[in-house]
């Protein structure tokens, strides 16, 4: 009678070989069969044995499972890196360093364990050539292996499936650390690229990653297909559109362009627009970054961070991911100040000056750089009271503000055209914007992009003195103020005599943001007063300024195209 020694020893190697028919049944008509019939152009010239490049039934490697025929690599790996990695990323081990043994570079593909001499390979070929596969020792561009993913980790990243999910195709190894065999199933093919499941409408990525508002995002939703001109936006893909290739319109899990968060360009914008750019998406966005007046993503490279505060002192820089962010961001107007779609899930400053993770209203937005911190450092205008800090000019406490923030102050506005009313909201975006945008009837995108007109307006705004008044020169005011009730006086000040005949500028006058609280008063600064110094100087008295006298009267202490104001009273003043 058979010990019980010999009789596991033959039960073993029968489950051994079973395994080894499984697996070779599955890899022989794949890139991963080097032997003579291997399919691919990296084959052996003389090797039959198809599992010998990894594995051996005899003589295999005691020290890790899986009858490993491979050395291990002995090198030092450079690993990810990420400011926003919460994961403990160490030197590959397990599984990973087994793939890795080939697909390093550093140990021949015929080098194996159970044979005396280097397999030999066709064309003489001995590693991996450059490519894809060709992973190499610096492993920075891709995405981190053989770090631990638990509960704990799920928590302090957020946005992550918890571990005990992972039940299906996409598992952890026995340490429960994640490896390269929780993405790719080295013996089975059928998916593409050795994948445990496929990666269409990132079913493998949202295996583990569970971005928030991912699943109502333009990026996951969108039909969207590639126009065929320009830059194939998804080279190293085989999906068609937006919403199939999902993450990988962005990011691309091996040899990045992008090593920190893998994105497919090394340039943060070119990973935007490579679609928006008219060829997949229905809007030109990289039109309006050449315009003269324009967010400059493209002057920056490598300064924004996910992680960055901006409420202090920042490396000035603007992204497309400082405004938007592409897990999140879909089609959806609101109704000012609230946030649009194209915004939400976006960091930003709050009125209070206090950071916000997601930013409600789209004032917010614009606080990141506008307002407490050195983005910013001098004042387009030369003011009474000069401000850069844009959030302190819409504060709600001010003598007076555009509305912004909330409803403005003054209760009689008789200009206004509908639908406004001295009840209304506005955006940031109502007066900064393209030129081309559907709010001027262009077929351009919306957004402050990109602008003819200086400022970044959506329409013309001249500060220039001794300007001709027409219609296009103020087409800016003239878009919520009606330009007739304006130039007949109607609104209680002469703007006839000084914007027309005198040919002075609004904003010779008017600051049209608003005048803080801590250097105006509602006396002298209501109505949006703060006199440009480049038009209006102080009177032969040394006075200079504005006095509300109640509902539409007011009075003047200047001199503006020498002119002696000591006072000039306005019985209608608006």
């Amino acid at each position: 009678m058979r010990s019980r020694g010999a009789l596991l020893l033959l039960a073993t190697a029968a489950l051994v070989l079973a395994a080894a028919r499984l697996w070779g049944a599955g890899i022989v008509d794949t890139r991963h069969n080097l032997s003579v019939t291997g399919p691919g152009p990296i084959k052996s010239t003389t090797e039959q044995e198809l599992c010998i490049f990894c594995h051996a039934p005899h003589m295999a490697r005691r020290d890790i499972p899986y009858l490993w025929n491979r050395a291990d690599s002995t090198v030092s790996y450079t690993t990810y890196e990420s400011s926003t990695l919460y994961a403990s990323v160490g030197q590959p081990s397990g599984a990973s360093k087994m793939c890795l043994s080939c697909h390093d570079g550093t140990i021949a593909l015929g080098e194996v364990l159970t044979r005396t001499a280097e397999i030999p390979f066709v064309g003489g070929i001995r590693f991996l050539p450059p490519g894809a596969t060709l992973l190499g020792t610096n492993i920075s561009d891709d995405h981190p292996v053989s770090f631990r993913y638990d509960a704990a980790l799920a928590a302090a990243k957020g946005e992550f499936v918890s571990p005990s999910s992972l039940t299906g195709a996409v598992r952890l190894d026995k340490e429960g650390l994640l490896q390269c065999t929780a993405c790719h199933n080295p013996h089975d093919d059928a998916n593409g690229k050795f994948l445990v499941v496929p990666n269409n409408f990132t079913a493998l990525c949202t295996a583990c990653h569970d971005r928030t508002n991912w699943p109502t995002s333009s990026h996951a939703t969108s039909s969207a297909t590639w126009s065929g001109a320009g830059v194939n936006p998804w080279l190293h893909t085989p999906y068609t559109n937006v919403a199939e290739n999902g993450c990988e319109n962005c990011h691309r899990p091996h040899t990045a362009g992008g090593h920190a968060r893998l994105l497919n360009y090394t340039f943060e914008e070119d990973n935007c627009l490579v679609c928006h750019q008219g060829n997949v998406a229905a809007k030109n966005i990289e039109a309006e970054l050449v315009k003269q007046y324009r967010h400059s993503v493209q002057d920056y490279t490598g300064v924004h961070d996910p992680a960055e505060n901006f409420t202090g002192v920042v490396t000035k820089h603007v992204e497309c991911v400082d405004c938007h962010n592409p897990h999140q961001a879909f089609s959806s107007p609101a109704s000012p100040p609230n946030v649009p779609g194209a915004l939400r899930g976006v960091a930003g400053v709050t009125a209070s000056g206090a950071p916000a993770a997601n930013a409600s209203y789209t004032y917010e937005v614009c606080f990141k750089c506008h307002a407490d911190n050195n983005v910013l450092s001098f004042s387009a205008i030369s003011r009474q009271h000069p401000q850069i800090n844009t959030r302190l000019e819409f504060d709600l406490t001010n003598p007076s503000y555009h509305p912004v923030e909330g409803v403005g102050r003054n209760p009689n506005v008789p200009s206004l055209l509908p639908p406004y009313t001295v009840n209304s909201n506005i955006s940031c975006t109502d007066c900064h914007n393209s030129d081309d945008s559907p709010a001027t009837a262009g077929a351009g995108p919306a957004g402050p992009h990109g602008s003819r007109n200086r400022f970044l307006l959506e329409r013309n705004y001249t500060v220039a003195d001794s300007t001709i008044e027409t219609s296009y020169e103020y087409a800016l005011c003239y878009k919520c103020h009606d330009r007739n009730i304006l130039l007949s006086d109607a609104s209680g000040f002469p703007h006839q005599r000084h914007v027309v005949r005198e040919q002075a500028p609004c904003s010779a006058c008017h600051d049209p943001h608003g005048v803080s609280a801590i250097q105006g008063n509602a006396v002298n600064n209501s109505h949006l007063i703060n006199f440009n110094l480049n038009i209006v100087q102080p009177n032969a008295d040394g006075a200079l300024r504005f006095e509300d006298q109640g509902t539409f009267q007011g009075r003047c202490y200047l001199n503006c195209h020498n002119v002696e104001h000591r006072p000039r009273q306005y019985p209608g003043m608006h």
